[in-house]
């Protein structure tokens, strides 16, 4: 991860086919395409990857979690659970619907918490929102199993975690619809885009259309098209879905990469007794994407992270302070600085937000390091990392 690190001669040849004809639309102007259709060709290529029936390519992973919620009937004042450790985005994509993001603790997974999930359910809970954080995964058993006794729509957003799995199952294709990212630092990019991944027939419809204005892609000429309900415009283009089909193609080779630099960095930190890494559920294998590692405390994490930095070990954060990823920093969430008027219903929702405890999600953020695992490095350039790293944990014990 990221992909764009390996970028070459297939994503060259992807992209020069879609200037070749010189339609960047993903619809219509069909006589000009000379038979390319980019986005259709990557969501079939991605129904393969996901094990799933259906494929909605969109404008970004934030626009895949709006899509998806929508798709699935979620709107105004209705509640969604969601983790405190995510990208803004999480909150964004909720709040764009007129629903109510309801933030809760994560657990030593660094995902949501079930008990905490349970907790947090309501008459208004319309849907739960497990993030794959980091590579890997929440205790989707247990998820799985309070969406059904409530009856609640279960959402996965995989946007960091293309390539793990869960009992065989890949990352977002286990809730009733996931999200996938292929943003530029994603392990496969499109520059920008996303998808919505789904086995429900009806959401996957209603994705389709409300991601285009509502047209129902019925028949050929895009004029004539009918709207059965109002939609927005989430389209990818063409040149974006070109190098997302030459990225997907070679996932298998991202994934055998970054499962190498993975097991070398972790092997040298596992010497270390006051080193622990993240809990994976049973069955659940990471897509190797980053390496989380925890320390004694808040302090020794924040010392050896930023020891990291003056000694170039580079892309390894503690997120404690972190103003993209992790609540504590979220002003502008908890003080709803917003450029439009923001509905009651969402002021009352998150009203206690600036005094609500969080020091669990606090306790396993605080002590916790998280190493992107790039693509770009050499074998030999990864050992020689580890042993750094390793060094440097040690002297600050």
């Amino acid at each position: 991860m990221p992909g764009f690190e390996l970028f070459g001669d297939l994503e060259r040849k992807e992209v020069n086919d879609v200037l070749d004809n010189g339609v960047l639309m993903r619809y219509g102007f069909d006589g000009m395409r000379k038979g390319y259709w980019k986005a259709k060709e990557l969501e079939s290529e991605l129904q393969n990857t996901f094990q799933s029936k259906h494929v909605q390519l969109v404008s970004s992973g934030t626009a895949a979690v709006s899509v998806a919620l929508a798709a699935a009937g979620v709107g105004a004042g209705d509640e969604v659970i969601m983790p405190t450790f995510t990208f803004v985005a999480s909150f964004e994509a909720i709040m764009m619907l007129g629903a109510i993001p309801v933030l809760v603790d994560i657990d030593d997974t660094l995902c949501l918490n079930p008990e905490a999930v349970e907790k947090a359910i309501t008459p208004k809970t319309k849907a739960i929102m497990v993030v794959q954080m980091c590579g890997s995964m929440a205790d989707m058993g247990a998820l799985k199993t309070i969406a059904t006794e409530h009856n609640l729509i279960l959402v996965e957003d995989a946007c960091q975690a293309i390539g793990g799995t869960y009992k065989g199952q890949p990352l977002g294709s286990i809730g009733d619809l996931g999200c996938f990212s292929f943003d530029f630092v994603k392990t496969i990019t499109c520059g920008e885009g996303g998808a919505v991944v789904t086995n429900n027939k009806d959401y996957y419809i209603n994705a389709d259309h409300y991601s285009d204005h509502g047209h129902d892609h019925v028949g050929n000429d895009r004029g004539a098209e009918s709207h059965p309900f109002l939609g927005y415009n989430f389209r990818i283009s063409e040149l974006h879905a070109a190098v997302g089909l030459a990225q997907v193609k070679r996932l298998p080779e991202f994934l055998e990469i970054q499962k190498r630099n993975f097991n070398i960095i972790r092997k040298a930190l596992a010497e270390i007794p006051e080193v622990t890494f993240r809990k994976v559920p049973e069955g659940g294998e990471e897509s190797c994407a980053f390496l989380n590692f925890s320390l004694p405390n808040l302090e020794i994490a924040t010392t050896v992270s930023e020891a990291f930095k003056e000694k170039g070990v580079d892309v390894c954060w503690n997120y404690y302070n972190n103003s993209w990823h992790y609540i504590r920093r979220w002003d502008h969430l908890k003080d709803l600085n917003s450029l439009y008027p923001i509905s009651e219903d969402i002021r009352r929702g998150l009203s206690n937000l600036k005094t609500q405890d969080f020091s669990i999600s606090d306790y396993h953020i605080g002590r916790n390091i998280s190493c992107l695992i790039k693509l770009s490095w050499t074998e030999d350039e990864v050992k020689s990392r580890a042993l750094k790293m390793a060094k440097i944990i040690k002297e600050h014990l």
